[in-house]
């Protein structure tokens, strides 16, 4: 009889000790660094939970871990009608993160697919506002327009929006062959203007060395023998040179002259 209570005992404490250690793993929570759990007891919001080891009451206490980091969510492509009636293809990718974990879990059912329509709605909005150059040319710009309309709304659900970022901007093969025929244009217009212009410097500061020139006989001869100097000693270079004609005039005057002397 002793032997059969003794067994009894032992048997119930052998349950107990296993009751006991599988009520305690329940009990035992481990919250990451990285993580923050919001506890609900009875299906109300009890307390936040910070990371390390937390310990609840099972079947009483239920918790709903979160991540603190900063998360990423693409905007997936669409299409979108530019201000000037271009359709483009635009997708872009949000950065935030969860700043009040209780607020996000309650206020909102799911907050990363309500950040990410908010996205999408924001990008519509703010690129159907612009024109196709402002589209190609502001996209920082944009990406802060549409930070600030998702920020406005998402602080409500807790949510922190960090930055987002348009990724591509894609449109049709014809207007690219539209586009890059315009930028062949403009970039032929602009040499033609760079080169007018360097003619027009080059034809002032000629007139300003004709007009020294005109001046200083001296620099003018010294400039022709600098001429004929940098053409070398080539053979094959011939000199030609200009002499005036009132020159020409006055040497055969002197020639006559003495040819009457002699005779």
């Amino acid at each position: 009889m002793a032997g059969e209570l003794i067994a009894m005992a032992i048997g119930f404490f052998v349950i107990f000790f296993f009751a006991a250690i599988f009520i305690l793993a329940l009990s035992l929570k481990i919250i990451n660094q990285w993580e923050t759990a919001v506890r609900f007891r009875l299906g109300k919001y009890k307390d936040t939970l910070n990371p390390g080891v937390n310990f609840i009451i099972p079947i009483i206490d239920g918790i709903r871990k979160i991540d603190m980091r900063i998360l990423t969510i693409d905007i997936p492509r669409q299409q979108v009608i530019t201000k000037d009636n271009v359709p483009i293809n635009v997708n872009g990718v949000v950065y935030f993160k969860v700043a009040d974990a209780a607020t996000a879990i309650i206020k909102v059912q799911d907050y990363m697919y309500a950040v990410s329509q908010y996205a999408q709605t924001a990008l519509r909005d703010v690129v159907g506002a612009m024109s196709l150059d402002q589209v190609l040319g502001e996209r920082e710009q944009i990406g802060k327009d549409i930070e600030k309309i998702v920020e406005n709304a998402s602080k409500a659900w807790g949510i922190e929006v960090t930055d987002i970022k348009l990724q591509d901007i894609d449109m049709a093969e014809d207007l690219k062959r539209l586009m890059s025929r315009q930028a062949s244009s403009e970039r032929e217009k602009r040499a033609t203007i760079i080169k007018a212009e360097g003619d027009r410097m080059a034809a002032e500061n000629l007139s300003k060395a004709a007009e020294v020139m005109l001046k200083s006989p001296g620099a003018m001869q010294l400039r022709t023998l600098q001429t004929i100097d940098g053409l070398g000693p080539t053979a094959s270079n011939t000199v030609i040179l200009a002499v005036p004609v009132d020159l020409m005039d006055a040497v055969r005057n002197i020639n006559s002259i003495m040819g009457k002397k002699k005779q």
